[in-house]
């Protein structure tokens, strides 16, 4: 993915107010599994996977498995980037 279709991905993923709030909790408590982001947003599970999965698509985010669940976690070289490429605007 090119400089400009990831800024473009990331910038649209995190102008939704659940998926900002998800980054910002998680960068706030390191990791969350969907049924904290569930407890967290007040949205159903199915839309929290939705709202993971979007910002996992653009590689904001990355999981681990640990028993049955996944640990969704700040993804900090691609938020990286994306502080590189606003600071260049300035």
């Amino acid at each position: 993915m090119n400089e400009a279709s990831f800024v473009e991905k990331a910038t649209e993923a995190i102008g939704d107010r659940y998926r900002l709030r998800i980054v910002m909790a998680l960068q706030e408590r390191g990791e969350m599994c969907c049924s904290d982001v569930q407890e967290l947003t007040g949205l159903s599970q199915p839309c929290c996977s939705h709202h993971l999965k979007l910002l996992s698509d653009c590689d904001l985010i990355s999981s681990r498995k640990e028993g049955k669940f996944h640990k969704y976690y700040l993804n900090k070289e691609k938020f990286g980037e994306l502080s590189r490429f606003f600071s260049a605007l300035s």
